[in-house]
């Protein structure tokens, strides 16, 4: 099938490229020329394990283009995707001026029938608002359907290609038709809602599993209150299948791209709608606090910070991602360095974007050990499996002093208490 992606960000280029992979003649289109004139060269501007190796094969095979040129690119399109950016808005809500410019470019550039297709993340009701966007300049029948992704940083290749379900929002047989082609050769429940639903199915597994990591957060507070393990806990609850394992992982909060962005925009979707979400309301506390609670860990140990050597283990959100947004290890860094704290900062992947973002005088370090050495105390954020495989014996020879504040548990604190380390995880004793 012919399909144009319009907006090559994350979300845009992975599904550009594994559609490419399935056999599909596919452009993505984007404004950045500088963006572009890369991908054209097969340079993929976001870390993703797969991408670059799929990019640059689709590209040699012929299924695979890049534009910034709209009209002409969408002159033959059977699907055209609108996968640009939702960030967040004036008091939580989605911003969907980049959604909505979109639908105007295309309703000025569309000359014949073609399924629109809406991948963003956004508020119910914005497929029949950008069906109405199209129609003002384009009198040609076509369809909007909502198709939301629900790829995970870090395996969005496998998420793609292998999915666990593929849902699809949609009143218009002839598009339906159009969509089950698309998946036809993908082996999973599909799901085909109206439109509504479709928007609000999105919402709703994300707000779900962010509720299901402050909720284990919380029993985590109280397990550091009455000596119980929250692994342990975790582990004997999440054997029930009705809860399951996933996301009962007790830490430093969730970050990222969605979960944040994405719970607060549902609740300001039930508050315009005159509904008060309070378990919404709790979770998004929950989580800003969780970091707080974190932040306190340091404070009682180190009351006076100035001068003290701090490492940050991790400044991606999540281990296999340079994605840093609402990553944890920001919030820390800026009290760290407000305290009077000299930073220094490791992770494997994401440190140009930190670059970026964080103040010029800390130190950056891709080595651990590096990072490490001659540190008072050690704040683990990222659970890379570059910290979770180092010689701790050696660490703990290297450092200054001999704290770890560990915000994604993963050592064991009694093992850490044997080395020699003061340890301190989340909702965890030492007692076996």
């Amino acid at each position: 099938m012919k399909i144009v992606i319009i907006g090559s960000g994350y979300v845009g280029l992975v599904s550009g490229v594994c559609l490419a992979d399935v056999g599909n003649r596919v452009t993505c289109v984007d404004i950045d020329k500088e963006k572009i004139k890369k991908l054209r060269q097969g340079k993929s501007p976001i870390y993703e394990p797969g991408l670059d190796e799929l990019l640059q094969k689709n590209i040699k095979t012929g299924n695979l283009f890049f534009s910034d040129d709209l009209t002409k690119a969408i002159q033959d399109a059977e699907i055209i995707f609108i996968s640009v950016g939702t960030p967040q808005g004036e008091h939580g809500t989605a911003n969907l001026s980049y959604v909505y410019d979109v639908a105007e470019n295309i309703g000025r550039c569309l000359d014949h029938y073609a399924v629109i297709v809406n991948k963003s993340t956004v508020p119910v009701g914005t497929a029949k608002k950008v069906h109405s966007i199209i129609n003002q300049f384009c009198k040609e029948d076509l369809s909007v359907v909502s198709n939301p992704e629900f790829l995970r940083e870090g395996s969005a290749i496998k998420d793609f290609m292998l999915p666990d379900r593929i849902v699809v929002g949609t009143d218009s047989k002839k598009a339906e038709n159009v969509m089950k082609e698309l998946y036809q050769n993908f082996d999973c429940p599909k799901i085909f809602v109206n439109q509504e639903s479709s928007e609000m199915i999105k919402y709703a597994a994300n707000a779900f599993l962010a509720t299901k990591i402050s909720f284990i957060n919380e029993i985590a507070g109280i397990c550091e209150r009455t000596n119980a393990d929250i692994k342990d806990v975790a582990l004997g609850a999440g054997l029930d299948p009705r809860i399951g394992d996933k996301f009962l992982e007790a830490g430093i909060g969730y970050g990222g791209s969605c979960f944040p962005k994405d719970s607060r925009a549902l609740y300001q979707i039930a508050k315009i709608n005159g509904y008060e979400f309070k378990i919404l309301k709790s979770v998004i506390e929950v989580n800003n606090n969780q970091k707080k609670f974190f932040i306190e860990k340091i404070k009682n140990i180190f009351p006076d910070l100035r001068g003290k050597i701090i490492t940050v283990y991790g400044l991606a959100f999540k281990p296999n991602t340079d994605d840093i947004r609402e990553s944890p290890a920001l919030e820390l860094i800026s009290y760290l360095i407000g305290a009077g704290a000299k930073v220094k900062a490791c992770d494997p992947i994401a440190i140009k974007n930190a670059k970026a973002v964080l103040p010029k005088e800390i130190k950056f370090y891709n080595c651990p050990y590096e990072a490490g050495s001659g540190s008072d105390a050690i704040a683990i954020i990222t659970d890379w499996n570059h910290f979770k495989k180092i010689d701790k014996k050696k660490l703990k020879n290297i450092m200054a002093g001999s704290h770890i504040f560990d915000g994604r548990n993963i050592f064991e604190p009694a093992e850490m208490k044997k080395i020699g380390f003061s340890y301190y995880g989340i909702g965890r004793t030492d007692i076996k």
